[in-house]
């Protein structure tokens, strides 16, 4: 299906994301060492993790001229080949853990705050996914991305 490129945590607010080859998801909690992992942190109890596509990223530095970075948008993985909008609503498994799609990451303000106003308009629909962990266990760079049943 799709690969996973970069994984990247920020342990607080504001800092700057850290790049792993692999990280320990928590069932029912983030991700090891991501400040979301707190669920005094994050908006919903759910969301526990982020997802974006690194085609979106290539395709507004082309589009724009300007530089994106695969941790600016900061998320925590960053896939390849993969249609994160087609996992919405479905449990998937990335190394091995297993993973819900709740719903889009749409971009915001902070996004555009920190990179460039441009990114608003141009990731509506492309800002990634926000998810559930179900099972957890590692995830590393280079694993596959499978949704259940397949």
């Amino acid at each position: 299906m799709g690969t996973v490129q970069h994984i990247f945590v920020a342990p607080s607010k504001g800092e700057p994301m850290l790049a792993l080859q692999k990280v320990e998801a928590l069932a029912d909690c983030g991700l090891r060492g991501d400040r979301y992992a707190e669920p005094a942190n994050r908006k919903s109890a759910d969301y526990q993790l982020t997802l974006i596509e690194l085609e979106n990223i290539e395709a507004f530095a082309r589009a724009s001229g300007l530089p994106l970075a695969p941790q600016e948008p900061r998320r925590n993985l960053v896939t390849v080949g993969v249609r994160l909008n087609e996992l919405c609503a479905k449990r998937f498994i990335i190394g091995e853990s297993e993973l819900e799609g709740l719903e889009l990451c749409e971009p915001c303000a902070t996004f555009a705050k920190r990179t460039h106003q441009g990114v608003v308009r141009f990731f509506v629909h492309r800002g990634g996914l926000r998810c559930r962990i179900l099972k957890g266990g590692f995830i590393r760079v280079g694993d596959e991305v499978v949704t259940v049943g397949e």
